[in-house]
């Protein structure tokens, strides 16, 4: 089950920096997460400081 990004997202791009295996992209109006490269390792939620990344 890959992590997805919510609306609340800040687009600060702390998500980004400390995904392991760079699943995680600029969209339009909120980072995304690309889910056939996401490993479920957390760090991304862990980073948000907007509460903004939850397991799908």
């Amino acid at each position: 089950m890959a992590y997805v990004i919510s609306d609340e997202c800040l687009q600060c791009g702390a998500c980004e920096a400390e995904c392991p295996v760079e699943a995680i992209s600029a969209g339009e109006t909120k980072y995304v997460i690309d889910p056939d490269t996401c490993i479920e390792c957390g760090s991304c939620a862990a980073t948000c400081p907007a509460e903004a990344i939850s397991a799908e």
